[in-house]
């Protein structure tokens, strides 16, 4: 059975108003598979920092579950609300707990990786990118269909919106558009795209693999030829889209963080 956990003690959460209405606080869904090989991973699902979609969540948890990776879905905090930081200090958190309950979990706190859809593969692309302490940076991260870019001709305007508010400092914008923040620390990460995308450009994922080639970053990239936006572990309909999962665990495999 799943487990809830809050990811900080009560009455000490960051960025928390005293108005806030009940269930703001954020919390950790830890799904632990029956035997596990290794890694743990968080889960970011998507929204467009507006909301967080239930087909990113529980059923990503329960894949990854499949290939023996402990799961952590976070219910971060996003719009209207809540803005930048707060989203990030989420996810940060959640690594950090998932690490320290890793041993208890049978996973490897070496081996801590973040996973994010859409939206909530800005948000994994922010920690794997904006971590301020070893133990928030995430050991691996995958990113399927993400938005990178919050300016320029592949920015989903959206979700920077939601993020950032309707008239953000220029600056800002481009200091979380992460492939501007790669740098050598940056943990081996795998894109997942279709390559006609009409939500969120897959220039988001080239600009991401181009910036961490040119930091000798360890990376995959799996772009599909054709395919909606929000398609999670793949459509039935479009067979080429079920492809990503397979292909991606392999991809952990060559990086050693599963077994072979």
């Amino acid at each position: 059975m799943p487990q809830t956990i809050p990811l900080w003690p009560k009455g000490q959460t960051p960025h928390l108003p005293e108005s806030a209405p009940e269930g703001d606080d954020p919390t950790l869904t830890l799904y632990r598979p029956r035997s596990a090989s290794g890694p743990a991973c968080v889960v970011c699902p998507g929204g467009g920092y507006g909301t967080r979609a239930a087909h990113e969540g529980e059923p990503i948890a329960l894949w990854l579950n499949t290939l023996g990776i402990v799961a952590g879905v976070v219910s971060y905090r996003h719009a209207p609300r809540y803005r930048h930081p707060v989203p990030l200090t989420d996810a940060l958190r959640a690594v950090k707990i998932l690490r320290e309950k890793a041993p208890e979990c049978g996973a490897d706190p070496r081996k801590i990786g973040i996973l994010g859809f859409s939206a909530g593969g800005h948000l994994a692309s922010s920690a794997a990118t904006l971590f301020s302490t070893p133990d928030e940076r995430p050991d691996w991260a995958v990113l399927v269909y993400p938005v990178i870019a919050l300016d320029g001709p592949a920015a989903h305007v959206g979700s920077k919106n939601n993020l950032l508010g309707n008239k953000p400092d220029p600056a800002l914008v481009k200091s979380l558009s992460t492939h501007t923040r790669v740098t050598k620390n940056t943990p081996p990460t795998y894109l997942v795209h279709t390559a006609d995308d009409p939500v969120v450009p897959v220039m988001n994922s080239l600009l991401f693999a181009q910036a961490l080639a040119e930091k000798s970053v360890p990376f995959g990239l799996h772009v599909m030829a054709h395919g909606p936006h929000g398609i999670a572990l793949g459509r039935p309909d479009l067979p080429e889209t079920l492809t990503w999962t397979g292909s991606c665990a392999a991809w952990l495999k060559a990086i050693g963080m599963l077994p072979l």
